[in-house]
Parts: C-alpha cells; sequence; structure tokens
C-alpha cells in the first residue's frame, strides 16, 4: 500500500520533516516515490508548512492513504481528506 507520510530530517531537539510518497513496508527514512512538502514544526504558525497541494490530491485520486500526523497537517492547509 502506498502512504502519505512523514520523513525525518535535521538535528536531535531541531526536527524538520519532509511529507513523502512511500511504500508502506519501507522504513521510515528509506527511499520516497515523491516528495510533496515539507513541515517545520519549530517554525513560526504560518511558516510550518509548505506542500504541493495539486500533487497531493494527485496521490489521494490514486488511492494514497496518509498517516494520521499528515491527515491532521493536510486538514489544517484546508485539503480534505477522507
Amino acid at each position: 500500500m502506498v502512504r502519505i507520510r512523514l520523513k525525518r530530517l535535521g538535528t536531535k531537539m531541531r526536527p524538520y520533516y519532509r511529507i513523502v510518497v512511500m511504500d508502506s513496508r519501507k522504513p521510515r527514512d528509506g527511499r520516497a516515490l515523491e516528495e510533496l512538502g515539507i513541515y517545520h514544526p519549530i517554525s513560526p504558525e504560518g511558516r510550518q508548512v509548505d506542500i504541493k497541494e495539486d500533487r497531493v490530491r494527485d496521490w489521494l485520486s490514486k488511492g494514497a492513504q496518509p498517516s494520521n500526523t499528515v491527515k491532521k497537517i493536510l486538514n489544517k492547509q484546508n485539503i480534505t481528506v477522507k
């Protein structure tokens, strides 16, 4: 199954994440099929997320399932996830 999930980058206590499309059986920091955006949780509120909305909608239409955390991020960005 293909999932939209987070890939952790950064250093200790200063994480940032890439929002990626991956096979669900691959490790968290493994090779991604496509990178869809970034999530930087320690930035100011308005600058935490940068996302390619059209690509996310395309992957969702193809049947990719977002993780719980990504689903929350997408809903905050007004990208409807069922």
